[in-house]
């Protein structure tokens, strides 16, 4: 069955980017609503940006959704995550601005918040799109590919010539509440030197050390250090999820990164809907739903580092 909020949760915090503070609220929707936002500080065009795959539009470090009217929504894809792993279907997200809020860098807050909350069950099967063939998508020497399986599993490889993080990989299925055990608390993280470049670009002035874990050779500058030994992968991870999340319904694949970002796994989405016979949209019988992410978890499921 498809779940919703029981009740509308409130986020206040900062936007990467502009550094400004932005103001969020997830409510409840109704069955077969899907996900879309509200920029509530817009008038005289469509406010209503889809959580969509094909409204995805080029952006440096983020997913950014653009709708017709030109109204925008950027740095969805930790909140996108926190959805997709908590098993909430339906949402309306309102925004008083063009950013979600960054919070602690990871989706954990998001996370914590909804299984506060609690879901509601709707009267309605959940619609999840089955990987029937594989598709794969590169760009120099990153690759992202999907191909069938009984479930979401994500499989990701990351190399960085910095020493802190260097080469690793990790290979999870997102069944029953994996994502919020072993991801959600993950934070993004970046180099010094991509900081210092960002800054005197314009971008990133919501950044900080608390919202991110930042690296200098092999040094982690952020305070308290890594919450997991091998935190990037596991984010990367967590954006696959959040991003992979834009197709409209659960992902029944695997879904597999090597040095892959935002831009390539929303690629690769454009890719498999290309070709109507790599999918299906099936509706999910007891069988199947049992092993999608976020069926019966609570909040004791939350890692030991929130």
């Amino acid at each position: 069955m498809q779940n919703t909020l029981s009740t509308s949760v409130q986020f206040v915090g900062l936007g990467l980017h502009s550094g400004q503070p932005v103001r969020m609220t997830v409510m409840p929707a109704p069955a077969d609503h899907g996900i879309c936002f509200r920029r509530t500080d817009i008038d005289g065009l469509d406010s209503v940006v889809p959580a969509r795959w094909d409204l995805v539009v080029a952006s440096r470090l983020c997913t950014l959704l653009r709708n017709e009217d030109g109204v925008e929504v950027s740095t969805i894809e930790h909140l996108m995550a926190a959805l997709a792993g908590c098993g909430i279907h339906n949402a309306v997200i309102a925004l008083d601005g063009p950013e979600v809020p960054i919070l602690d860098g990871s989706s954990v807050p998001f996370v914590e918040a909804f299984l506060a909350a609690g879901l509601e069950e709707q009267d309605a099967p959940v619609r999840a799109i089955r990987v029937l063939k594989p598709v794969e998508v590169t760009e120099g020497l990153a690759t992202a590919r999907l191909e069938p399986s009984d479930m979401l599993e994500i499989d990701f490889r990351i190399h960085f010539d910095d020493a802190a993080i260097g080469r690793q990989e990790k290979h999870l299925s997102l069944a029953n509440g994996t994502f919020v055990r072993e991801l959600c608390d993950s934070r993004t993280f970046c180099r010094q030197a991509d900081v210092d470049a960002m800054r005197a670009n314009g971008l990133a002035l919501g950044g900080t050390l608390d919202n991110a874990v930042v690296f200098e050779g092999d040094k982690v500058l952020s305070p308290g250090g890594l919450r997991h030994s091998d935190e990037p992968v596991r984010h990367k991870m967590l954006d696959a999820m959040g991003d992979l999340y834009l197709a409209g319904g659960p992902i029944l694949g695997r879904y597999t990164g090597v040095r892959a970002g935002h831009a390539l796994t929303n690629r690769l989405l454009r890719c498999l809907f290309a070709d109507p016979s790599a999918y299906a949209f099936v509706d999910c019988g007891p069988k199947t739903f049992g092993k999608l992410p976020g069926v019966g978890v609570v909040l004791a499921d939350l890692p030991a580092t929130v």
